[in-house]
């Protein structure tokens, strides 16, 4: 990937190999690589820092999780579950050209009305929003959620 830009994620190494002229990222809780697209650089940075500063256990994260919706299958980018194994957060990471609009919040409350997560973060990885789902509905967060298990 050439001169990627920059991103409001602390920095971190990304395990990269190219193929055929395409770049590849390694996904070390998938065991896999990966296409290396800008929503999946969003996605590692969203990951790195869940675990490195919101007190994620790697172990909980899930990726690509299936959302049925009106009997149509969808997938949430990232659901970290807690440790009864329901979901405590629900991450969707855009494409860091995408902007976090309503039509990107609507989509993940759509999302939660199945999965039920306490939290919601939104990324483009230079945008980020943070909500909790209480009794009266979704409070913005000022930050990312510290995760207690």
């Amino acid at each position: 990937m050439s001169k990627a830009p920059q991103i409001n994620f602390p920095a971190i190494d990304l395990n990269l190999k190219t193929v055929d002229g395409q770049t590849f990222v390694w996904d070390s809780l998938r065991g896999k690589y990966l296409l290396l697209t800008p929503e999946e650089r969003v996605r590692r940075h969203a990951i790195a820092f869940l675990v490195s500063h919101c007190g994620v256990l790697p172990q909980s994260i899930a990726q690509e999780y299936p959302v049925t919706i009106n009997g149509t299958a969808q997938r949430a980018d990232i659901v970290v579950m807690g440790t009864d194994l329901r979901p405590v957060i629900l991450v969707e990471c855009k494409a860091p050209e995408i902007a976090i609009t309503e039509q990107v919040w609507s989509q993940a409350v759509r999302y939660n009305a199945v999965l039920g997560a306490r939290y919601i973060i939104l990324t483009n990885g230079h945008k980020h929003l943070c909500a909790e789902l209480t009794a009266e509905g979704y409070r913005r967060l000022p930050h990312f959620p510290k995760v207690e298990y």
